[in-house]
């Protein structure tokens, strides 16, 4: 059957019930007249978890301070996305979740050196330092290289293989539970790059960018495609509607995109993030697609992943080379921090496809009840 496109709306969430502290603060300050300063920092709060990215409570109110800059939030003026107290308040939740992305990405001494091996003589190398943030020094001219290096070697557990061959429809509906979080809103975390790259990075971004947005047809913008698939599976599309029963593994694939996106110290880490996004797409949402098919479902449900399929094959190569390829050779220091945001999406990925597969495995849920 025909599923009626989405009509376009201000997107608006509400503020879900909080998960502790950090969150129960938060939600009672946002109601308050901006400029209410909030009780303490994040880092006054006793018992965080030693690893941000599986604090609930943490990647929740990261989450929340994120959206700000992305939709409304009942009951929350709109002056408090650059009120100077919760900015600073996000900055303290940004440190440890950020600290916890760089230690799980952290490159491995053998893929440096194999790099190294593998990397022109005559190539200038950027340094290690302040500048790529402590990271191992990439020769720029071997960026797309090691983007292809990085993604073959990825060995993070396939949730896409289970779906295609033996999801049920509660885990079909949980899958875009939890992607409903990107999916919604894809591709605005990496347009924020546009404004900070010039020259043909910023051609080659954009060029990948315009088709996520539907080259100007407003029904093929894949945010809407994916609404499109929910309510084909009888779930429902309005935006935000499932934030209180995403679990940290899955905000935190969220969060990375918005950290990265929204500093500009970080616009390195965020093209690397895309040009792995769109490395790693084509593949899973073909099985994805397939596992709709399986269960019975049409076009109305598959197309967004089919649409994936064909678009992200020829992304991968613009974003790879175009991209990522360019941004290293027009500014060299950010060539380690582009192979970082890579890793940083495939461990954080690897990390919420296990905790899903853990869940399923085990015969429960893997949402938040």
């Amino acid at each position: 059957m025909a599923i009626a496109v989405p009509a376009a709306r201000p997107r608006v969430i509400r503020l879900p019930t909080p998960r502790g502290p950090l969150t129960e603060m938060l939600c009672h300050t946002l109601v308050q007249p901006p400029g209410t300063p909030l009780a303490r920092h994040p880092g006054e709060l006793p018992d965080r978890a030693a690893d941000a990215l599986v604090d609930d409570d943490l990647q929740l109110a990261l989450y929340l301070c994120y959206e700000l800059h992305y939709s409304g939030i009942a009951r929350v003026d709109p002056a408090w996305e650059w009120d100077p107290g919760l900015l600073a308040f996000r900055a303290g939740l940004e440190r440890p979740f950020e600290a916890s992305v760089r230690r799980v990405a952290r490159p491995s001494a053998a893929s440096s050196q194999r790099q190294f091996e593998h990397s022109p003589r005559t190539a200038p190398r950027a340094p290690a330092g302040p500048a790529t943030g402590g990271l191992d020094p990439v020769d720029p001219a071997t960026v797309g290289t090691a983007l292809q290096e990085l993604v073959a070697a990825d060995d993070g557990p396939s949730l896409s293989r289970w779906m295609q061959t033996q999801a049920d429809l509660t885990q079909v509906r949980e899958l875009l539970m939890h992607r409903s979080a990107y999916q919604l809103k894809e591709a605005d975390p990496h347009s924020w790059a546009i404004p900070r790259l010039v020259g043909p990075p910023k051609a080659a971004l954009v060029e990948v960018q315009n088709d996520e947005y539907g080259g100007g047809d407003a029904d093929r913008i894949h945010a809407v495609l994916f609404a499109k698939a929910m309510t084909a599976v009888g779930l429902d599309a309005r935006y935000g509607a499932y934030i209180a029963r995403l679990p940290a593994a899955t905000l935190a694939t969220v969060n990375l995109m918005s950290l990265f996106g929204l500093h500009r110290r970080l616009r390195g880490a965020i093209v690397g993030h895309l040009a792995a996004f769109e490395m790693t797409s084509s593949l899973p949402n073909r099985r994805y697609g397939d596992a709709l098919r399986r269960l019975g479902f049409d076009d109305c449900a598959t197309d967004f992943f089919d649409e994936h399929v064909e678009a992200d094959a020829v992304h991968e190569n613009i974003a790879a080379w175009d991209l990522a390829g360019g941004l290293a050779a027009a500014e060299p220091a950010l060539a380690p921090d582009i192979l970082f945001g890579a890793r940083a999406l495939l461990a954080l990925d690897a990390r919420w496809a296990a905790h899903v597969l853990d869940a399923w495995k085990a015969g429960v849920s893997s949402l938040r009840s």
